[in-house]
Parts: C-alpha cells; structure tokens; sequence
C-alpha cells in the first residue's frame, strides 16, 4: 500500500517555518511570483477567467508547499542556460552524471542486455559483454517474466525483493523479511507513501531535523499536517539533543498536536553529519518512549568520508538493543540507486523496508502502492545491481572494485578539498563533510549586504546565491530553504563537479566571495 508518488508536508513551510523561535527560519522564496491566494470557500466558482483549475482554486496546500532545490535560483538558470552565454554549473541538487560522473559499467552492461533480451541471441554476444554480465542479465531477465517491460507485483518484482533483503541482512546481521520491503521510483516515493499514512489531519505532527531536505516540510504540507522541527547543533557537527527534542514533543501534545513520527537523516542532508550508534540509540530509546515511529532516511550510506565514524544503519542498532526495543519500534527506512557512485538519479530505483509495522498497516500500504500498479522495472533492475554486486572471482570484479573504490576516493578527496576552500575564505565556516554529497557552507555576511537584500526583497542568503549565479554560473540552494538558526545564513552546494575541475570551481567561487566582501564592506 504505498501511497501515490505526491503527498507533502504539513509543516507547510508556513507551520515549520513559522516556528522561528524554535530555529527554524524558514522564509523559502518561490520560484514563481505571485502565485494567487485560495478564494474564500463561501465564494467558490467552477471557473475563474474560464479556468477550472484556476491557480486561486487549486488545494491550498499546493499553493503552501515550497521545494527550494527547484526553486528560484534553478529557476533562474534555467532561464540563463536557454541564452547560452555562461556555463551553468548545477551544485544545486544531488546528480553526479549530469555534471560528468561515469555510469558503472557492468550495471549498464546488464542493463543493456535485459532491456534488448534480443541480444542474447547475437552472434557477437560474448565478444561485446563479459560472461558473468551475460549470465546476471538472463537470470534478472527471469525475474521479469521474461518481460522487464511488463508491471511487476506493486511491491516490486519478488527476486529483487528477495536480494534487496538478503543484502539488509548482510549488512546488518538481523534477518528481512521481503515481504515487507517494497520498491518504488526513487527513495521519495517510500517516504511520501510513509508520511501519507501516518498524516490523518492537520493535528498530526511529523519531527523533522533542521535543516532538513525539503522532500519533508513539502510533503508533510502537501499531506496537509505539521512539520515540528528540532534544530541540529552546528557548533558541535551538527549534533542532536534528543532532550531538547523531548521536550519539543511534550510542548506540542500540551497544545493538542499529536507527535507521530521523527525523520532522521543518516549521513545528513544537507549538513553532511554521520550518526553513531549510540546517536542510532537514544532515538530509538526516544521512539519507544514516546511511541514514535522512526523514519530512517539512509540514501547516502554508501558516501562515508571518515574513517572514524562508518555508517551503521537504524536496523542494526535496533536488532542489537534486544528487548523491549527490538520487536516493538517501528522503523521505516528509506535507501536510493541514485547516490553512492552509482549515482543513478534518473533511473528512479529506491525502496522502503518496513520493521515492527503491523502486519495489517502494511496490507494497507500495500492497497496504496497498488494505485500506482508496479514500480517502474528500470529502477528495479538498478536496485538488484547495487544491491548484489559482482563478487571476488567474477570476470567483471576487478574493473567493478576499481571504478567503485576509485568513484569513492575521488569524492572523498573532493570533500576536503571544498570543506578547505570555504574555510579558508574570511566570512565563511563550514563543518566538514562526513557524508553524503554537500557543503553547507555558513556565511557571515556584513550589514550593507544584509541591507541590500532587504531592499532587493531577498532573504540574505539567497541575495548572495543569486549574486554567486550572476557572476560564476554556480547554481546552488540558499539555507533559508532546508531552515537555519534565526541570524544565521548557509547555502548548500553538492560536492560532486569532476575532480579535475574542481580547482577551477573554487578558485570562481572564492574570487566571487571576495569581491563581494569587498562591495558590501
């Protein structure tokens, strides 16, 4: 039952927003101007300058939910891409190809060969793809039926449920049952069929960290209930204070808001912070207590920068605290093919392993993911790469080791190499990148350039990141779209141009920054 791909956040970025005096600073600017208000209910009309679906008669929480990664600064240079006259250099979203990383190549190899069955039967066949490429190909291809270009069971096809839960129980050492995992387009989906169920009303609250992705304060408006934030601390990395988040629960339950989940995001987005395991368990102690569900978004796990905090996910933590938490908190985790190296963001392969849920919510989960008939197949067969790679022996091992162990150095190496570039510029601090794909630099900008945003009807923040696009090209996110600390201003960029391009990156932004330090002095 996963719900439809489109359901958003209740905190609309009004209510998650609103609450600046919890830190959350949320004022995102839209990408589109004036965007009409809804019409009183009393007045309502069929059309409005003949138009039934008048922006003024659409659910008002559509015209509420804001997605600042495709907002006004990706609006912009959309517009001046279209006019040719700079690159455009897209750090706004996490998509390694589209700014040149290669696509592993015995993924694609057997993706060639499942989406063209016919070449199995070309004479050149085991000249132009390796055996063990062949082989993983015609055993996915039985997977589908024969047919990857059939709908699958809405879960997923079963064989790719299956590896999806033997790779979980590798990982973690506790068994998955693949009954409970279900595969859909891309992370995003799994965690909208989540926040869809659990969001009854505008009553019902989701804990969201701030800053957060805005895959949840839209979603969680969309749904129509509330975003209730808890500030990450960026004094020490980033850090949760799961008291404070304590007592953030019992002041909303005193004004009537019922708490239902806490989402966390493990390495972070777009603070880059990596949770330990006894980070992994005060929230699971806090869930328990509190009677939370754990939303567990885990799609950078694969991106680890430091060798002194490795990923551990939620389901591990959980099954080695034993009783009373293991068998009674629910946990909801979310994973992607569109992160790591693999990076494939355009192929929509992602999933949602479901732990501790009633068996009859997951029924209704089920009913829901029916609406949408199958996941696409593409994804699937992604996910049944990444998720069962070849092994030592295997004809494509050793190219496959390489490029993923070199794909990892490399944004490794990229991560300093950024996380240097910013701290070394005066008016910028920035907490090193642990994980995922981004900085999330916090400037500190002067009083004429606060001014000047004011004039201009800008937040300060994305005053400096439409300057920074102006001048460079750089498409980045203002902080005031992911939420910050009241008087504090960050923006997010990913990690992710080419290594060898890299220098010429910092050396455009650093030149920026300087002159506008010195315009705003």
């Amino acid at each position: 039952m996963v719900t439809s791909a489109y359901r958003s956040k209740k905190v609309c970025l009004d209510s998650l927003f609103a609450v600046e005096s919890k830190g959350a600073n949320y004022m995102a600017t839209r990408a589109y101007a004036a965007v009409p208000q809804p019409v009183d209910r009393s007045e309502r009309s069929n059309t409005i300058d003949g138009y039934a679906l008048h922006p003024s008669t659409l659910n008002p929480n559509i015209l509420k939910a804001q997605y600042a990664v495709r907002g006004e600064l990706y609006n912009k240079a959309v517009e001046m891409a279209a006019k040719g006259d700079m690159e455009i250099t897209y750090t706004n979203v996490g998509n390694p190809q589209q700014l040149g990383e290669k696509p592993v190549t015995f993924n694609r190899q057997v993706m060639a060969l499942v989406s063209a069955p016919f070449l199995f039967d070309h004479p050149l066949v085991s000249k132009m793809f390796p055996a063990d490429a062949i082989a993983r190909a015609k055993k996915i291809n039985t997977m589908f039926g024969g047919a990857v270009g059939a709908y699958t069971d809405s879960r997923g096809a079963p064989g790719v449920r299956q590896e999806v839960a033997d790779f979980i129980a590798k990982r973690d050492g506790h068994p998955s049952n693949p009954d409970n995992i279900f595969l859909t387009d891309g992370a995003s989906v799994s965690v909208r069929y989540v926040l869809n169920a659990a969001i009854r009303d505008e009553n019902d609250a989701i804990l969201v960290p701030i800053p957060q992705y805005p895959l949840y304060s839209a979603s969680i408006q969309l749904y129509g209930g509330q975003l209730l934030p808890y500030d990450l601390q960026e004094k020490t990395g980033w850090s949760m204070d799961t008291e404070a988040i304590r007592k953030s629960i019992h002041a909303a339950r005193e004004k009537g808001t019922n708490v239902r989940a806490i989402v966390f995001i493990n390495p972070g987005n777009p603070t880059g912070q990596v949770l330990t395991a006894d980070n992994l368990k005060e929230l699971v102690k806090l869930a328990h207590e509190e009677g939370l569900v754990l939303l567990a978004d885990e799609v950078y796990q694969p991106n680890i920068y430091t060798d002194e905090k490795p990923f551990m996910s939620a389901k591990k933590v959980l099954g080695d605290m034993q009783e009373p938490y293991a068998s009674s908190v629910e946990l909801a985790s979310f994973h992607t093919v569109s992160k790591g190296v693999l990076g494939e963001c355009g192929l929509r392969g992602g999933y949602v392993e479901f732990t501790n849920f009633h068996p009859d919510t997951i029924d209704q989960m089920y009913k829901v993911a029916s609406v949408n008939l199958s996941p696409n197949t593409v994804g699937q067969v992604t996910m049944s790469l990444m998720v069962n790679p070849p092994q030592p022996g295997d004809e494509s091992y050793e190219q496959f080791n390489s490029e993923m162990t070199e794909g990892l150095a490399s944004l490794r190496r990229r991560a300093h190499i950024m996380t240097d570039a910013f701290n070394a510029l005066d008016g910028v601090t920035c907490t090193f990148t642990e994980g995922a794909m981004y900085s999330f630099p916090q400037i500190h900008l002067p009083p004429k350039a606060l001014e000047a945003a004011k004039a201009a009807g800008k937040t300060p923040d994305t005053f400096y990141c439409l300057a920074l696009l102006e001048e460079t090209g750089i498409v980045t996110v203002p902080g005031s779209g992911f939420g910050q600390e009241p008087g504090t201003f960050h923006f997010r960029t990913t990690i992710l141009p080419p290594e060898p391009k890299i220098p010429a990156f910092v050396e455009k932004f650093q030149s920026f920054h300087k002159k506008f330090m010195a315009k705003y002095a």
